[in-house]
Order: C-alpha cells, then structure tokens, then sequence
C-alpha cells in the first residue's frame, strides 16, 4: 500500500532547495524575473517526474475517488433502477414526482448543491456530518434521478406489440422477461448508464471543495509544494483519460451496435 501521508527525505530536501531559492530570487531579483527563475530551478521537472516523485500520492487520491465513485454508482444504480421501474409502473404515483424531481435537479449546479447539503442543511439541523459522506449523498442524489429518468423513459416507451406476440406464442410472464423485455431493454438502457456513471466519477472533483482527499485534492497540495501547475495538471488530466476515455468508447461503441429504435412505426 503506498504511504499517502508522506514525502520522501529526497524529495523534501529538494523542496526545501525550490523554495529557498524562489525567496532569494523575490528578495534580490524582483517579480520582473521570478518567472525566469522558475523555469530555470524546475525545468528538470516533467509531467513523468511529476508522476515518479508524487505516484504514491497520486494513486491514493485516486483511489479515495474511485471509492466515492463506488458509492455513487452503487447507490445510483440500485436505487434509481428501482425507482425508475416503479415510476413506468405508477406513472401518476410515482412517474410524475421523478420527472419533476429529476427536472429540479437538472437545473442545480452540482457544487451549489454540494455546498447547500455541507453548509446550510448541516446549520439547520446542528450537526456536522463528515465531508467524504456529504460528497456521497449529494452525488448519488444525483446519481439516482439520473438513472431513475434513463429507466424510465426506456420502460415506458418498450412498444407493446412485443409483449402481444410472447403471448401469442405462448410465453409465460417470466419468459417474456428474461427472453424479451430483459434484453432488449438492457440494450437500450446499457449506454446511457455508462455515460452518467462517467459523469459521476468526473463530478467526484467537486468533492476536494469541501475537503475529502480525492485526486484533485491531491494534485492541489502537490502543487502547494513544487509550484508546477502544468505538469501537474496535465498529469491529473492524463489520469482521467486513462480511466474514462475507455469507458466513454464502449457506451459510444454499445450505443452504436445494440441501441434500436423500438417505438412503433
């Protein structure tokens, strides 16, 4: 397991060097060369020395994200399947109240509403709930509305002469199910939820805003340290089109090969 809480003695002593040098440079050159200076005292510092030096830091960031993202996906798919199936079946009892909810939503910005849960709600009740469990409830608010309106919409518009003609041939409620409805409607639904989940792990950044240690977090305090907010970023950039850029081609690729047209024509 990587140490996320250090630095090692190298690195430290280089540091101490970068800013011991950067104060005698504001003192005796003045803010007319601090940027020649900067360039000189770092230029050996590269995108992959960024990720040599601060991989251990990196990786935890990561992983607390992909932790928080864990949560979210889980309880947005769980709980907003089950609700978007319960609003096809009950559209006035329950369809109507996820559209508008889902609506609402929609037209809330994700940090205000992150920092509306963290502040305001938190002062209201007089309590303080830890940051990382405030990010994961807003997120998978989110998240459940998102796919509660995928589920739905896809359940609600299933045409109905697929469910005729499994009768006609004699197939019972579970076979129609699981030999008809399951997979025509897993197709359709398939990509869409993969591009929302994409969007929930990128919407974890919001998160290092109200102080959980996720990557962005961590690349800030990097930065804090060495002061090179290209290399870093463009690491941190690096990393999430590694992890998303594949999952983003599969639902483009699903979407293209399996989603149909189902409405009746």
């Amino acid at each position: 397991m990587p140490d996320c809480g250090s630095i090692s003695p190298d690195i430290q002593m280089r540091n101490v060097y970068i800013f011991t040098l950067r104060s005698f440079t504001i003192a005796c050159r003045g803010p007319s060369q601090l940027r020649f200076a900067y360039s000189q005292i770092d230029s050996a510092m590269n995108v992959f020395e960024i990720f040599s030096q601060y991989g251990d830091a990196l990786a935890c960031g990561l992983m607390e994200s992909l932790r928080l993202a864990l949560i979210v996906w889980t309880a947005g798919l769980s709980i907003g399947t089950l609700f978007g199936a319960l609003g096809a079946r009950f559209p006035r009892l329950f369809g109507m109240p996820l559209a508008v909810c889902a609506f609402i939503l929609s037209g809330v910005p994700v940090i205000v509403f992150l920092f509306w849960l963290h502040y305001p709600v938190q002062s209201m009740m007089n309590v303080v709930i830890d940051p990382f469990i405030t990010a994961s409830v807003t997120l998978a608010i989110i998240n459940v509305f998102a796919v509660s309106e995928i589920v739905r919409r896809v359940l609600r518009d299933f045409p109905e002469q697929y469910m005729i003609a499994a009768k006609v041939c004699g197939l019972g409620r579970l076979q129609t199910f699981t030999q008809i409805q399951f997979p025509l409607i897993f197709r359709q639904i398939l990509p869409g939820l993969l591009m929302t989940q994409v969007g929930m792990l990128q919407a974890t950044l919001f998160a290092s805003l109200i102080s959980v240690d996720e990557i962005f977090r961590t690349a800030q305090r990097i930065n804090a340290t060495v002061y090179r907010p290209v290399e870093i970023y463009t690491s941190l950039g690096i990393l999430f089109l590694i992890v998303c850029l594949p999952l983003n081609g599969v639902a483009i690729w699903l979407r293209n090969k399996y989603t149909r047209d189902l409405s009746e024509k």
